[in-house]
C-alpha cells in the first residue's frame, strides 16, 4: 500500500510538470525525469545543425588594431554546436536516475596530469577523438511532489539559459549570447540538489564544488569556472545555487536565481601560503528571468548581474603566471559582468487556418542584448571591446513539433572605436523522447 501512494504521489508530480509545458517553461534538469512516468527506461536528446557567415574579421589583432581589419573578408562555418543523448530511467519506490551526454563542435579532447615523478611538470594527453561533455549524471529518491533529493553531476540552472537550455526554447540559432558569454553553459557540477513544487511554486537549492578563478578571463568573466583540466574536479571551496520559479499566471513563469560561492584557492595544488590562502574571491550572482507563451506571442526575457571580490589578485596567482599550466594566463579579471536581454516572436502561422489545424508554426522575431564580461576596470587600461550591444531578428518554422528550422540576422555593435560584426546564422535542430 505504501509503494502505492508513492507511486501516486510520483505520477501526479510528473503529469503536473508534464501539463506545464503546454503553457510555460519547466526546468530544463527535469528533462529526463518528466520523459520517464512510471515507464521505466527512456531515451531522447536534442541537437542542432548550424550555418553561419560572419561578415567580420576574425583576425587575433581585430580589437588591437581594429583599422587594419576593417575591410577583411567574410568567413563562414558549419558547426554541430551540441548533440545531446538523454537517457533515464525510473526503479519505482521513488528512485529514479537520469544523465545526459554531450557532444560539442566535434574537437578533440585533451587532459592534463602533473607528474610529480618529473618535478611536477603539467603534461597533456589526448584521451578522446571528439570533445565529449557529461552534463546530468544523477540519481533522486522523490518523497513527494514537493520534496524530491538529487544527487550526482546536474545542472546548476542560474539564469535563463542555463536554466532552459534546449534550442526549441530561445530564436536564436546560438544560446542567447550574453548569458552565454559571462556564465558557464550548460553550467553544470557535481553536488547535491533539494527541489520540488508546491502550488504554482518551483524551488531548487544546491551544494556544489566552488568554481576555479584561475579559469577566469577577461572575456567571459566565470565561463570557464567550473572546468577542470584533470581528471577529477577540485573541491576546496565550495558554492550553493538557488532557484524558485512561479507559475500563477497561465502562460507566464518568472524566476529569481542566484550562486554564491568562494573561487580562489580552489585549485591544485594548492598553496600553503600566497595569494590562494590570503584571499577568497567570492563569486555572487543575481539573475530575474521570465517567459510569457499566450495570444500566439512567446516572449522571454532576463537581466543578470555578478560581482567577484579580490578581481585583482587573479593575474598574479601561482598557476596562473605558470605558463605550463592548464590554467588561464591572460590579463585582469573583472570585479563586476552583467547581461540582459529581451526577446519576442509572433506566430504568423496562427492566422492561416489550414496551418492552425495542422499544428505548424512561423514565429517571426527580434531579440536585443546588451553585455559586458568586463563590467568594471581592475587595471588603468579597460578592455572596451567587451562592451556589447547586439540585436537579431529573423523566423523560427516548426513543421512538427520537435524540430525547428531558424534563420537569422543579428549584428554586434561595439564601441566606436572597434568595427561590428553583423552575420547570418541558419539552423536546423530537434529535441524529443523516442522512447
Amino acid at each position: 500500500m505504501k509503494n502505492m501512494t508513492t507511486n501516486k504521489l510520483l505520477m501526479g508530480a510528473m503529469l503536473s510538470m508534464t501539463c506545464l509545458t503546454a503553457n510555460a517553461q519547466v526546468n530544463a534538469a527535469d528533462s529526463v525525469l518528466n520523459s520517464q512516468r512510471g515507464k521505466g527506461f527512456s531515451v531522447g536528446g536534442y541537437g542542432e545543425i548550424n550555418y553561419s557567415r560572419n561578415y567580420y574579421s576574425d583576425h587575433v589583432s581585430r580589437y588591437s588594431q581594429p583599422e587594419e581589419h576593417k575591410n577583411d573578408p567574410s568567413h563562414g562555418r558549419f558547426d554541430i554546436p551540441h548533440a545531446v543523448i538523454y537517457l533515464g530511467y525510473d526503479f519505482g519506490q521513488g528512485w529514479s536516475f537520469g544523465t545526459e551526454v554531450e557532444f560539442e563542435h566535434g574537437g578533440n579532447g585533451l587532459a592534463y596530469e602533473k607528474e610529480d615523478e618529473e618535478g611536477g611538470e603539467w603534461e597533456q594527453e589526448v584521451e578522446k577523438g571528439g570533445e565529449v561533455e557529461l552534463e546530468q549524471f544523477w540519481l533522486q529518491k522523490s518523497f513527494a511532489r514537493w520534496a524530491n533529493l538529487r544527487a550526482g553531476h546536474i545542472v546548476v540552472p542560474v539564469g535563463l539559459n542555463n536554466a532552459h537550455h534546449e534550442p526549441l526554447n530561445y530564436f536564436t540559432v546560438y544560446r542567447p549570447e550574453g548569458e552565454n558569454t559571462i556564465m558557464p553553459s550548460t553550467w553544470h557540477q557535481t553536488g547535491v540538489s533539494f527541489w520540488g513544487r508546491y502550488g504554482d511554486w518551483r524551488y531548487e537549492a544546491q551544494f556544489l564544488a566552488g568554481l576555479n578563478a584561475e579559469n577566469f578571463t577577461n572575456t567571459t568573466w566565470i565561463k570557464n569556472g567550473p572546468k577542470s583540466p584533470l581528471e577529477f574536479d577540485v573541491a576546496n571551496k565550495y558554492g550553493g545555487s538557488l532557484r524558485i520559479d512561479n507559475y500563477s499566471v497561465p502562460g507566464l513563469r518568472i524566476g529569481l536565481s542566484g550562486y554564491y560561492g568562494h573561487s580562489i584557492g580552489n585549485s591544485y595544488p594548492s598553496e600553503a601560503a600566497g595569494i590562494s590562502a590570503t584571499y577568497k574571491g567570492k563569486v555572487a550572482v543575481g539573475a530575474v528571468d521570465f517567459t510569457y507563451k499566450g495570444h500566439n506571442w512567446i516572449v522571454r526575457g532576463q537581466a543578470d548581474y555578478g560581482y567577484l571580490s579580490d578581481a585583482g589578485q587573479l593575474k598574479y596567482m601561482y598557476n596562473r603566471l605558470n605558463s605550463k599550466s592548464p590554467y588561464k594566463h591572460s590579463a585582469f579579471v573583472s570585479g563586476n559582468a552583467y547581461a540582459v536581454g529581451i526577446e519576442a516572436g509572433y506566430d504568423v502561422f496562427s492566422q492561416i487556418q489550414c496551418l492552425r489545424q495542422k499544428q505548424k508554426h512561423l514565429y517571426v522575431f527580434g531579440r536585443y542584448e546588451q553585455y559586458d564580461p568586463y563590467a568594471s576596470a581592475t587595471n588603468s587600461t579597460p578592455y572596451d571591446y567587451t562592451a556589447v550591444k547586439r540585436f537579431a531578428a529573423g523566423v523560427n518554422y516548426y513543421p512538427i513539433k520537435q524540430i525547428v528550422v531558424k534563420a537569422e540576422y543579428s549584428k554586434r555593435i561595439l564601441k566606436s572605436l572597434y568595427n561590428n560584426e553583423p552575420s547570418v546564422n541558419i539552423s536546423v535542430a530537434y529535441e524529443g523522447f523516442f522512447k
